[in-house]
This record gives structure tokens, sequence and C-alpha cells, in this order.
């Protein structure tokens, strides 16, 4: 239930909206960027930014982007050895990223 708080403030901004109070902010239009990972440690979270700043890219991440590219490529394929293989491949790829993720 809102309280009159609630109420009060979605009214106060609905009328600076209609004003355009909003429409010269900066970084309108500008995708959001979060990069706080608010279910991590301060430690932890320096430590992802150290990595993150030094161009390390973690494993599940790269394989993930293997296994995106290969079913694009699998997709656009004729049934026949090729693609077979790539399917084997593709399979071997998610099994990897399965026990690497569960460990």
């Amino acid at each position: 239930m809102l309280s009159i708080f609630d109420i009060l403030a979605e009214q106060r901004i609905a009328e600076a909206e209609r004003r355009g109070e909003f429409k010269h902010l900066p970084g309108m239009g500008q995708p959001l960027v979060f990069d706080d990972e608010p279910f991590l440690s301060p430690e932890q979270r320096m430590t992802n930014k150290i990595l993150k700043n030094a161009g390390f890219t973690p494993r599940e991440v790269l394989l993930r982007r293997e296994l995106a590219a290969l079913r694009d490529e699998i997709a656009l394929l004729p049934d026949g050895s090729y693609r077979a293989e790539l399917q084997r491949r593709r399979a071997w790829l998610m099994s990897v990223l399965i026990t690497s993720t569960t460990r």
C-alpha cells in the first residue's frame, strides 16, 4: 500500500516531467552502467575491478562467447559432417562450462 509520501513524490515527479525538467539531464539517452556488484565483499569488488582494468576475461565468459559463436555457425550450416563436428564441440564446451561453474 502506498503511503501519502509515495503518492506526493509520484505527483511531484509527474509534474516535473510535464514541465520538461528532466529533458536536459547529463547522460540522458545513454545506457546506465552498473559496475557495482552488491553481493560481493568490498575486497572482491576491488579485485574484480583490477582484473577488469587489466583486460582479464574469466574462463566462463570466454566459454560462453565461444558457445554463442558455435550456435550461430551451426544454425547457418546444412546437415553434414562439419555441422556434426561443430555440434560435438559445442556439447563438449557445454560440459566444460557446467563442470567449471559447479565447483
